[in-house]
């Protein structure tokens, strides 16, 4: 706990400052505030800007971990995503390659110089591309990461559309990369677009923002783009610092990077608490992405964010749950319309079906190494969540509701129609209510 534990709650945190990448629990968090208090952050991009800071030791830069007064381990913090708001001016991203000799073993968490054969270098800009990151020891461009199809895209002023930029003006954006990435202060990493990437002019971008980090701390230090069941995979064995088991990797993760789209403005979030005070941290927020984010990466920009905090107690799973947006929930997964429930009654009367359930969206994340192994922890978690069976999981999902990609390799939704009953059971029955109008 910060500062002791005489340290009184507060009913809302600003919070400024980043960690190195990595989540860990013996680190002091900030805080407390209170069961049901407001945390507003400045977050810094995710993904690409990390990727070229060789000092961060993890794919993405997210706020210090704040604690939360009563979230004990085995509980749950239901966080109300009240608003998220693109502050980026300008972005860039692409599919990526990783080269030769510029790491060791996982680029993401230990980059290294191949020329002095420094880990973890201090590095600075010169000039702008993609050889501009120079080491500060020897001088040497430190290429963790390349752009292999790339592009620079600007906002409109509204933050509605997006526009892909050709060479000459992606490279007047790199020449005062921090302002258009609006860098936040406390943010340490290098602005991707000092890459100047250009491959794809002229395209036009729905902006749909949402947090591809959300959640809170594992209970073992862990970088941060790692908090989940398919990029955690990459720590398995690994000849780094941070290398833990398969068996480490299931007990201590949270999953709180999932980029899953609809982790966005007015959805409701369900996050297990593994450290006492739950440490609620987030990044990596996305301008938009199609599902799957299948280039490897999206528009990462900095932001604002506000969430409400809320503690539930004696959570029965071990990874988040989701109440969407209404409109961001598959067709067969919304709830039933008036018109539609007086239609289930006459067949009810004509049958003799004593009782239609009464049934709410829930979706349930699913982490793991691959796709189908995601979706067996999905499958897996619903039913210890609401007490069934992984084989009634399945028909639930299949006649209400759909499997969703959240990020390939291995981040799913397993969306459905649940009996309200159940959810009422764990505790999380109002959160529909709440978020459906039911």
């Amino acid at each position: 706990m910060p500062d002791g534990s005489t340290t009184p709650s507060r009913r809302s945190i600003v919070v400024s400052e980043f960690t190195n990448s990595v989540l860990d629990p013996a680190a002091p968090m900030l805080g407390p505030i209170e069961n049901g208090g407001t945390i507003i952050a400045n977050t810094a991009p995710g993904c690409w800007g990390p990727m070229i800071t060789p000092r961060l030791r993890g794919g993405h830069e997210v706020t210090t971990p704040v604690f939360v007064e009563g979230a004990e381990v085995g509980d749950a913090v239901a966080i109300r995503i009240r608003d998220i708001t693109v502050t980026s001016i300008a972005t860039a991203s692409g599919h990526d390659s990783s080269p030769e000799g510029f790491c060791l073993g996982d680029p993401y968490v230990a980059a290294r110089c191949p020329a002095c054969d420094t880990v973890w270098p201090e590095t600075h800009i010169e000039g702008i591309g993609q050889d501009a990151v120079k080491c500060d020891a020897c001088g040497n461009a430190v290429t963790p990461f390349a752009i292999v199809h790339g592009y620079t895209v600007t906002f409109d002023e509204t933050r509605a559309v997006g526009l892909t930029l050709p060479k000459a003006a992606a490279e007047t954006i790199a020449q005062d990369a921090n302002h258009f990435a609006a860098l936040p202060d406390g943010s340490r990493q290098h602005s991707i677009l000092t890459f100047a990437p250009s491959d794809m002019p002229g395209t036009m971008v729905r902006m749909r923002p949402f947090m591809g980090q959300l959640g809170t701390c594992p209970s073992m230090a862990m970088p941060d783009s790692h908090n989940a069941g398919d990029f955690g995979a990459f720590l398995v064995g690994a000849p780094h610092d941070y290398a833990i088991t398969a068996e480490q990797l299931a007990e201590h993760k949270t999953d709180g990077h999932m980029d899953i789209d609809a982790v966005r403005a007015g959805a409701i979030l369900v996050c297990p608490v593994k450290v006492p005070g739950a440490g609620v941290y987030m990044g990596d927020m996305h301008a938009a992405q199609g599902d799957g984010e299948i280039a490897g990466h999206t528009m990462d920009v900095s932001g604002s964010v506000t969430l409400q905090v809320e503690v539930v107690k004696s959570y029965p799973i071990d990874g988040p749950v989701l109440f969407p947006l209404e409109e961001d929930l598959p067709p067969l997964a919304r709830p039933f319309t008036a018109a539609e429930q007086a239609k289930g009654q006459r067949l009810a009367a004509k049958w003799g079906v004593a009782e239609i359930e009464p049934l709410a969206p829930i979706s349930v994340i699913g982490t793991a190494a691959n796709l189908n192994a995601a979706i067996d922890n999905g499958l897996a978690r619903a039913a210890q969540l609401l007490g069934m069976t992984v084989a009634e999981v399945r028909n639930r999902a299949t006649v209400n509701g759909a499997i969703e990609i959240g990020r390939a390799p291995g981040v799913i939704q397993v969306t459905f129609l649940a009996p309200l009953a159940k959810l009422d059971a764990v505790g999380l029955g109002d959160y529909a209510r709440e978020q459906y109008g039911l």
